[in-house]
């Protein structure tokens, strides 16, 4: 495997993510075509998977028959909410939802297997039982996220449009960091799926709400320590022309990219810590 340290030549890591884009494209694809040789099972599953998620955004249609606004919001406003948090999971769910297994490899020693072969270890794992039914999540977050774009009341500009795919793709690049984070503190504690998973499909559910109805403390550190507010809070209430409960500059809403870059170099370095910390079983 190529070498990967700090004094590695920029080449070398160009040719080493190359290396493993294409394996992580060869296994899902190998993934995929197992999926597809049973046609009507998978039908199913992504039927189910998609009426399972419709039900949480269902729950919030049903709690407006009852109140006009959610902190302050009109229904409209939190299906943009909504959907901009649930697309952006959703994506990174599909491309890297398998990154929660790591811990059960650390524990029964199923990882060294994928160590001896001649292919990133990230790749492999992120790409490990590949679920194409996770496209029912992405299905319903965009067509939530439609209705809210088609249905809220905004001065529309192109920056604003601009914003909208913008907000999406880093949204999709922040889980991505805080899965390979979770996934590189998993080499600690061995077996942390439900710490990850706190944060992951846990912060997703947070996203999908507006910031008002939460305490300031725990805005704050969703925006400074670990930046979901980036996916889509700060980018959407700009969209929206709302004031963001902490009275940071307009200037924020624009730095999902930046934030997103610099949280997946940080997971970056966290994973390859985890990984060369890492000790055999034995087994």
């Amino acid at each position: 495997m190529p070498n990967t340290g700090p004094d590695t030549p920029p080449f070398t890591r160009l040719d080493t993510l190359r290396h493993g884009l294409r394996a992580y494209g060869l296994i899902v694809a190998m993934w995929i075509r197992s999926t597809m040789a049973y046609r009507a099972s998978f039908a199913m599953a992504l039927l189910a998977n998609l009426a399972v998620t419709g039900f949480d955004f269902l729950a919030i249609v049903l709690m407006f028959g009852y109140v006009d606004t959610l902190g302050g919001y009109s229904l409209p406003e939190i299906a943009l909410l909504y959907g901009a948090a649930a697309t952006s999971f959703g994506l990174t769910d599909l491309l890297l939802g398998s990154m929660d297994r790591l811990g059960r490899r650390i524990r029964d020693g199923t990882l060294d297997t994928l160590l001896v072969r001649p292919v990133p270890v990230l790749a492999q794992i992120a790409a490990d039982r590949f679920a194409l039914r996770r496209l029912g999540r992405i299905t319903q977050g965009l067509a939530v996220l439609g209705y809210g774009l088609w249905t809220v009341e905004t001065d529309w500009t192109a920056l604003k449009a601009l914003l909208i795919p913008v907000m999406l793709v880093s949204g999709a690049a922040l889980f991505a960091a805080v899965f390979v984070a979770g996934a590189a503190f998993q080499f600690l504690a061995q077996d942390a799926a439900e710490v990850q998973s706190s944060f992951t499909y846990g912060g997703s559910t947070l996203l999908q709400y507006p910031p008002t109805i939460f305490a300031r403390d725990l805005v704050r550190g969703v925006t400074f320590i670990v930046p979901l507010a980036f996916v889509n809070w700060l980018p959407a209430l700009y969209v929206l022309g709302r004031p963001y409960p902490l009275d940071l500059p307009t200037w924020f809403a624009f730095l999902p990219p930046v934030v997103a870059a610099a949280a997946c170099w940080l997971a970056a370095l966290a994973w390859r810590a985890g990984l060369r910390s890492y000790r055999s079983t034995g087994s």
